[in-house]
């Protein structure tokens, strides 16, 4: 454990910006790191002012992964997967508010699985995605086999694992991984105005839509469209859907709380 902080916190203008802050070992996981994160995570998802959070890195790398040198000899990885790793997947995935990654430079590994649970990502166009895990004689975790094919298409993200290969950016961004590319310099800008324009929609809704999107990967058709008759009975009764018509009928951006 260090006194130091591994994970910064900071909230403005209704978007909760997640830095991991081990520059030095390019942001690795170790357990402290898992445990300020996830508590960062619970403190953003408990906080009205936080309607979008945003994960990054400090320095030059977005996240490398698990830190080898935090681990014991002896460890056994499917213990460390269910205690951590599954943990801050799920959290992810669950959590009822947009989450933007901001990959500013290199995510391998679970550092890679990390940006993919999150719902949207911006990249550096110099970041890369790195599926290291073959490459050490392991196998994807934190989501990776779930949500890596979903995203790229099952034939290129089974040669990516299986090859211990690396996207680059703009690779990425061709197959469907990334949102958004920005330049070195345009890359803080282009992040701060997607989670400032996901902070002023419906946070309410944007959680349903997640929900329902969730739902939606393993469901028949009969049952996505009983949930989404749930979720918009859900959302229909809410103060966000009577100040959209309103602003709709006002003919005025819509003021969401």
């Amino acid at each position: 454990m260090t006194d130091e902080p591994t994970v910064l916190y900071d909230l403005s203008a209704g978007v909760a910006t997640i830095t991991l802050n081990r520059p030095r070992a390019y942001n690795a996981f170790t357990r402290q790191m898992h445990a300020e994160l996830m508590d960062a995570l619970a403190r953003a998802e408990a906080d009205p002012a936080a309607r979008c959070l945003v994960i990054s890195g400090a320095g030059k790398a977005f996240c490398s992964g698990q830190d080898l040198n935090d681990l014991p000899p002896d460890v056994d990885f499917g213990a460390l997967l269910r205690e951590r790793y599954n943990q801050l997947a799920l959290k992810l995935q669950a959590l009822p508010k947009p989450v933007l990654a901001a990959v500013n430079g290199v995510a391998a590994g679970a550092g890679m699985s990390l940006a993919l649970a999150c719902d949207m990502r911006v990249a550096a166009a110099g970041a890369r995605f790195v599926a290291a895990f073959a490459n050490i004689g392991l196998v994807p975790d934190t989501g990776m086999t779930y949500l890596l094919p979903r995203l790229i298409g099952y034939a290129r993200a089974l040669e990516l694992c299986m090859l211990g290969g690396t996207l680059d950016a703009t690779t990425a961004h061709s197959y469907g991984m990334v949102n958004v590319v920005a330049t070195a310099e345009e890359f803080p800008g282009a992040v701060r105005q997607l989670a400032e324009r996901l902070a002023g929609g419906p946070t309410g809704a944007l959680g349903l839509i997640k929900r329902g999107f969730a739902l939606a990967q393993d469901a028949t058709l009969e049952r996505v469209l009983e949930y989404e008759a749930e979720l918009q009975q859900v959302a229909g009764a809410g103060a966000e859907y009577a100040e959209g018509v309103a602003a709709f009928r006002a003919k005025r951006p819509p003021r969401f709380q």
